[in-house]
């Protein structure tokens, strides 16, 4: 059995719970997670260009990561701010991304990743402040998630639901699996499960939590969750 480790963060543009802009204390933070794959939500800034919150050139210096390529917008990292992250060793197969429906722009991304002989596909989100639309959207990612050939399946991002089971959760539960990972917002003092990873019958789950550190505290308003599989 080979295992991965997942990771799902909204960054919120790189700016901190002091008001900040420091992108370097993100790439802390996931030195920090050490995932294989992390998928990022608020990852490019949100007026302008909407260039990518952590520059390019910084992530390949100082970090082990890479971002899915999306070869939507040329100065983005993400597609909505959504972005996937996989170490630079790790092999990409398909990616895409996905509309889905809004009342606020919202998408989400996708990528089959292949690391150390285990192979996972991955969906990264982040769902919309209305309790209508972000079902709508769990429906159309669950739907996404069916196609294609069958293999070991994770979805995770900013799920923005507050309830404790009910709306999109319930929807998603259905379908997939929940990580336990814990409460992640406000950083500074968590007290909602906004940030979720689910996962297909395929992927064993063998632990996963919530990142607190000092850097994770400063470094956004949303802590970092984590899971390892067992794959294979």
């Amino acid at each position: 059995m080979k295992t991965i480790r997942v990771a799902s963060y909204n960054i919120r543009k790189a700016i901190g719970t002091d008001r900040r802009r420091v992108p370097e204390r993100v790439l802390e933070v996931l030195a920090e997670v050490d995932a294989d794959i992390v998928a990022l939500q608020e990852a490019d800034r949100r007026f302008g260009v909407r260039s990518a919150a952590i520059p390019p050139l910084l992530m390949d210096n100082q970090s082990g990561y890479r971002p899915v390529p999306l070869n939507v917008q040329t100065d983005s990292m993400g597609w909505h701010g959504n972005a996937i992250l996989v170490r630079k060793e790790a092999e990409v197969g398909s990616h895409d991304v996905l509309h889905l429906p809004y009342l606020e722009p919202r998408g989400a991304t996708m990528a089959e990743v292949t690391l150390n002989g285990a192979s996972v596909r991955v969906f990264g989100m982040h769902l919309d402040l209305s309790g209508l639309w972000r079902r709508r959207q769990a429906a159309a990612v669950i739907h996404a998630a069916a196609q294609g050939e069958a293999m070991p399946t994770v979805l995770m991002g900013d799920l923005n639901e507050w309830s404790a089971g009910r709306g999109c959760l319930a929807d998603f539960a259905r379908h997939y699996s929940f990580a336990p990972c814990g409460r992640s917002f406000h950083a500074r003092r968590p007290v909602a499960r906004l940030d979720r990873i689910m996962h297909c019958g395929k992927l064993k789950l063998t632990n996963c939590g919530v990142h607190e550190s000092a850097a994770a505290r400063k470094a956004s308003d949303h802590l970092p969750i984590w899971a390892e599989f067992a794959v294979g």
